[in-house]
């Protein structure tokens, strides 16, 4: 067991490095708890629940092997904290970490005797697995640009972090009747996608009475994803920034005592809205803030992180402002690696002054040495690192005469691919790699794709997002992506095989969220020509500066372009080629083989 002295003032620490008390707690109670669970004094479905509120997930390979899943709120994380995963990659995973859709960092094959060294490692960096699991309030996330943002009404940081801070422990959020997700955006770009969240909070400005402005927010509710997707809906035009954080505890404190605890399958926040009307869903929330006042906890005014910090938004400056979002238009006119790096993953326009600029990281792996390398960027040129939603990183407040440096560094990490908002940009799920739930290897999907669009010339087509998920639970976020895929078992010529659900056209932004439309079912060994020949046909058909959601309206939509794939629909017989009943990664045949979940334990 670790020891923990006492410091001059009275602090616990490791080492001379100062701990939270609350983490100390934490941590040793989950050391008391795994020792009964070991000895068989703890029944393993009661020691299951809290090991998961404590952000440790089984995986399909049994036995004592744990996902590790580690909060960064908003994508936020330090040079040191960088160091430390390095470190924990190499202690207890594979040499490489996970960066997730909902900024999360993740980590495998961990065994459950060493989760409490781990999670020692982490407290001296300030980091915590606590709630990112389970039935409670996860790790609140956000845009990986707020606060560099050249179109943001408010700097959300601040906002992010209090919201993260008031949450974590609280009485209420511990054993909620399903998980509960809360997002903020700065605009309405909302590259944060609040869109699809329990409770998505967007920086917006209303004109008052004497034709001034006033910054604050329109709170979405009841938004998810899933195998049946929501999109979340506007509470109330206008939310003051003294009514934010007691309106996001109605929604959780609604939620707590009206979501389902009978049925995990509808117990969601989205499900309220079919079960009590949204009418009924709003009036019990703006009913619940309005007498909150009276709770001994009552969180209205503005919180101190935002106070110490401010939340003045970015601005813009007096140069070219780079557009953001999905469906950003990248023009690649460069010659050389560095000037097209620079026009497809450098952002531009701050006040401050400052750019920002992606290190694109290949299905969101992140090796010890990566992990390593942007600590010592960030500490050599003084920038600040955030994880974005599509397992990206982004280095903010860099100066122009900066970045031939940096991309240098980056090439060097092998991080310095131009693939910001370019189709070679695909985002998978972990996938049955590791995952109880998966039934397809999304993962192995993700490199297939991308390797075919490298060799047809198409992985630099811009504006268009492939997501993949190995199930319909949609932690890849296939839904909202221009070409989305989910894994599905299928049966051809009397054996199973590996397939995919295609979708096309998802789209989160402007304060709306549009899932995608099935097309087809697909062979899983098929879909990488299918995303070749779509990808392929939007380059050569769009016109100047069109969306993929605009050109995929114009052709016909979902059905017309998945008339046009019916061909890669086909299963050879196992006899004419056996590798299309073997998945991505495998060695032997195909089996749809799920095991128990721990997603609503």
């Amino acid at each position: 067991m670790t020891t923990i002295e006492i410091d001059e003032q009275g602090e616990p620490s490791i080492d001379g490095i100062d701990i939270d008390p609350a983490m100390v707690a934490d941590i040793r109670k989950f050391e008391t708890m795994l020792a009964r669970n070991l000895a068989g004094d703890l029944d393993d479905d009661v020691f299951r629940v809290f090991r998961l509120a404590n952000g440790i997930y089984g995986q399909r390979q049994g036995g004592h092997n744990q996902m590790v899943r580690i909060k960064a709120p908003y994508g936020a994380i330090t040079p040191a904290q960088l160091d430390r995963l390095a470190d924990i990659s190499e202690r207890y995973s594979r040499g490489w970490g996970h960066l997730t859709t909902r900024q999360n960092i993740q980590f495998h094959y961990v065994q459950l005797e060493r989760v409490p060294e781990l999670m020692w490692d982490i407290a001296t960096v300030g980091m915590t697995t606590r709630e990112a699991c389970s039935d409670t309030v996860r790790n609140v996330t956000g845009c990986h640009l707020a606060g560099a943002c050249p179109h943001e009404v408010l700097d959300i940081q601040p906002w992010a972090e209090a919201t993260f801070r008031y949450f974590l422990r609280h009485p209420i959020s511990q054993r909620l009747p399903r998980k509960f997700k809360i997002n903020f955006s700065g605009c309405a770009t909302d590259c944060g996608q609040a869109m699809f969240n329990d409770v998505g909070v967007i920086a917006v400005n209303r004109t008052l009475d004497d034709g001034t402005t006033e910054a604050g927010f329109r709170v979405f509710v009841a938004g998810g994803l899933g195998a049946n997707p929501h999109p979340a809906l506007a509470l109330e035009e206008f939310t003051t920034r003294e009514e934010l954080m007691p309106t996001i505890e109605a929604c959780v404190r609604v939620f707590e005592q009206a979501g389902n605890r009978d049925n995990k399958l509808r117990a969601r926040m989205k499900w309220l809205v079919d079960e009590l009307g949204f009418d009924e869903l709003q009036r019990r929330i703006l009913a619940s803030r309005r007498f909150l006042v009276a709770s001994s906890s009552w969180p209205g005014g503005i919180p101190a992180q935002v106070v110490a910090t401010g939340d003045a938004p970015a601005g813009t400056g007096s140069g070219p402002v780079t557009a953001v979002g999905q469906g950003t238009p990248v023009f690649l006119t460069g010659t050389s690696e560095l000037q097209r790096w620079d026009q497809a993953n450098v952002v531009r326009g701050t006040a401050r002054p400052t750019v920002s600029a992606m290190a694109w990281s290949r299905l969101g792996d992140v090796t010890a040495a990566q992990f390593r390398g942007i600590a010592a960027i960030a500490r050599d040129l003084d920038a600040e690192v955030r994880i974005t939603n599509r397992q990206n990183f982004v280095l903010r407040g860099l100066r122009e005469d900066q970045l031939p440096d940096l991309h240098a560094r980056l090439v060097a990490l092998d991080m310095a691919k131009p693939g910001a908002e370019l189709a070679r940009d695909v985002v998978a799920c972990p996938g049955a790699d590791t995952c109880n739930l998966a039934v397809t290897q999304s993962r192995g999907l993700a490199n297939a794709i991308s390797e075919a669009l490298e060799a047809a010339g198409l992985a630099e087509v811009d504006g268009v997002r492939t997501n993949i998920s190995g199930c319909t639970n949609s932690c890849g976020q296939h839904h909202t992506a221009d070409i989305g895929f989910f894994g599905a078992e299928r049966r051809a010529h009397g054996s199973s095989a590996p397939g995919y659900q295609l979708l096309l056209g998802g789209y989160v932004g402007d304060e709306r969220a549009e899932f995608g439309q099935k097309a087809l079912r697909l062979p899983a060994k098929a879909a990488p020509q299918a995303v070749v020949r779509i990808v392929g046909r939007y380059s050569a058909e769009r016109e100047y500066g069109e969306t993929f959601s605009s050109w995929l309206g114009r052709v016909g939509g979902a059905k017309a372009v998945a008339a046009e794939l019916k061909d890669l629909d086909e299963f050879p017989t196992p006899e004419e080629n056996p590798d299309f009943y073997v998945d991505y990664g495998e060695t032997g045949p195909y089996a749809a083989v799920i095991g128990e979940s721990e997603c609503a334990a």
